[in-house]
């Protein structure tokens, strides 16, 4: 919830450049995101680059969220890259062990100058 008690409605936001594939996660990522979830899947698959999750915006996520970076991070070049995640998903990743399957990145966007997003 929000401050004002307001549920926070998901938003998945995907963007594309020479580097890769950036992916902003927002809100409750939840089933009723699926079908964002799954374009986003979709997007990335085609563009058949490195692909990042931006987490930190995430302020609840259930399996639907979980199953999203377990298909990125077997359907992608990787390894996947989940930038900044609150310690929901941090516990999703770990009980789930998709956690050895990411690498975590905290700070923020990882640099393009220095660590570029597409897979060597």
């Amino acid at each position: 919830m929000d401050d004002a008690g307001l549920i926070a409605r998901p938003v998945v936001d995907v963007s594309q450049d020479g580097r890769g594939t950036f992916i902003t996660l927002t809100g409750e990522i939840d089933v009723s995101a699926s079908g964002d979830l799954a374009d986003a899947v979709a997007q990335a698959e085609k563009a058949s680059r490195r692909t990042s999750v931006d987490a930190s915006g995430i302020t609840f996520m259930d399996s639907s969220g979980i199953a999203l970076l377990a298909r990125l991070a077997t359907r992608t070049p990787g390894p996947l890259r989940v930038i900044d995640p609150p310690e929901v998903v941090r516990f999703l990743l770990d009980v789930t062990r998709i956690g050895d399957m990411v690498e975590i990145v905290e700070g923020g966007a990882p640099d393009p100058d220095t660590e570029p997003f597409s897979a060597a």
